[in-house]
């Protein structure tokens, strides 16, 4: 009887992994499956209107989105993190912001990233795919009294004659050889061309 329901779990736990893998595909709007499989198009062209702004700005984007990724189970990634967003292009060449404090965590089954610190703020689903892991959030403000309810990401279920709300995020958060992690977002709706938040202990 134990070793029936043994079984039974290790077969849930392995339906789980499948559905989560597939699962973000089902959630994503059209518009960003495509910003995702444009990510490396995105980064270049936030990496060339970069090229003009602070030489240690640039330099901190080039050692995070350079720096080589091995696999990343979840024990390597929950937990809290310190983090920093680094926006590349757009309405200027680079903007890097202070640490603040990021988690991953476990919630229903699957992991969910936070970026808990800071005035602009970020929440959402990481679904294993590869090496790595899908991330679908959305961003929120958290500043002087402005105090905005975290929002979940919208997907197929943007307004009406939207292709994507101004909010969702879609991105890919890899874990690095030296033991950082980082969570790129190509092509965001507002301000820049492409974003990184590099995490590190």
């Amino acid at each position: 009887m134990r070793l029936r329901t043994a079984e039974a779990a290790l077969a849930a736990l392995v339906l789980l992994s499948c559905s989560a893998a597939a699962g973000w595909r089902e959630e994503a709007s059209p518009a960003d499956v495509q910003r995702l499989e444009q990510l490396s198009e995105s980064r270049a062209k936030g990496l060339l209107e970069a090229a003009n702004g602070n030489p240690s700005d640039v330099a901190a984007a080039r050692s995070i989105l350079s720096a080589g990724v091995v696999s990343a189970p979840p024990s390597r990634l929950t937990g809290t993190w310190r983090c920093r967003t680094i926006k590349l292009g757009g309405l200027t060449p680079t903007i890097v912001y202070s640490w603040f404090k990021c988690r991953i965590s476990g919630r229903g089954g699957q992991l969910f990233f936070e970026k808990i610190g800071g005035s602009q703020r970020t929440g959402g689903t990481l679904y294993p795919d590869g090496g790595g892991y899908v991330y679908l959030g959305a961003s929120y403000v958290h500043y002087n009294g402005v105090h905005e309810k975290p929002p979940a990401y919208s997907g197929t279920g943007a307004a009406a004659g939207a292709s994507q709300t101004p909010d969702d995020q879609i991105g890919l958060l890899s874990l690095t050889y030296d033991g950082r992690a980082r969570l790129e977002l190509p092509a965001p709706v507002q301000e820049s061309t492409f974003d990184v938040i590099e995490l590190k202990r």
